[in-house]
């Protein structure tokens, strides 16, 4: 028999399993805090510690929304906190900060599930501006999830660097002979015609993701 929890505490439960069964993943202390209309974080760390001693939840620690419900019907997939190291041209590329990854790295992250990702190691996302990838399903305001790569076999979605213009810019990759062709998913888009040697692909394509709101 689990101990009995306070009027805070079974508030707090409650919300916790509505948020699981609404968005199939876990609320973030801001989260809880915000729904449950609690004076500050610290209150809400408190009584979820006070969940865990009494056998209700687990906690890992290590990322932000890393609350599982004991005893809940079934698993829910691991969350795993990706970097968004800043933003992707999917339309004409714009500068970044730098070539080697995107700028540096920040406190920007996005939580998702491991088969987001695949479960592939080193993922990083990036904010993509623009619409020329609408006929692949990424439009503006969406993050992009990329494995690092250095290579990618032609039709592949990459994130290129352009050495001469000092831009990054989201397209699917060809290299036909003497040239590199940059072909957006749009048709009312031309392709980007360069030189092999002024590409330098960065990160390959693994998933997208719309924030909702």
């Amino acid at each position: 028999m689990r101990e009995e929890l306070s009027g805070k505490q079974q508030q707090i439960f409650e919300f916790l399993r509505t948020f699981l069964e609404d968005k199939d993943y876990p609320p973030s202390i801001r989260d809880i805090q915000e729904g449950c209309g609690i004076s500050s974080t610290s209150v809400v760390d408190y009584n979820l510690r006070k969940l865990e001693e009494k056998g209700y939840i687990r906690r890992d620690r290590e990322v932000s929304r890393g609350i599982e419900i004991l005893g809940a019907r079934r698993n829910r997939a691991r969350i795993i906190e990706i970097p968004v190291l800043g933003t992707i041209a999917a339309g004409q590329p714009i500068p970044v900060p730098t070539s080697d990854r995107f700028g540096n790295d920040s406190d920007d992250t996005v939580a998702v599930t491991e088969d987001m990702i695949r479960g592939r190691p080193n993922v990083f996302a990036l904010r993509v501006k623009g619409t020329s990838m609408i006929e692949d399903l990424i439009d503006d305001g969406d993050i992009v999830f990329l494995e690092p790569a250095q290579a990618a076999s032609n039709g592949e979605k990459v994130a290129v660097w352009l050495k001469d213009r000092g831009e990054v810019t989201l397209k699917r990759y060809y290299h036909e002979g003497t040239r590199v062709r940059l072909q957006p998913a749009n048709s009312t888009m031309e392709p980007i015609y360069t030189a092999p040697e002024n590409v330098e692909i960065q990160g390959r394509f693994i998933s997208s993701l719309r924030p909702s709101g």
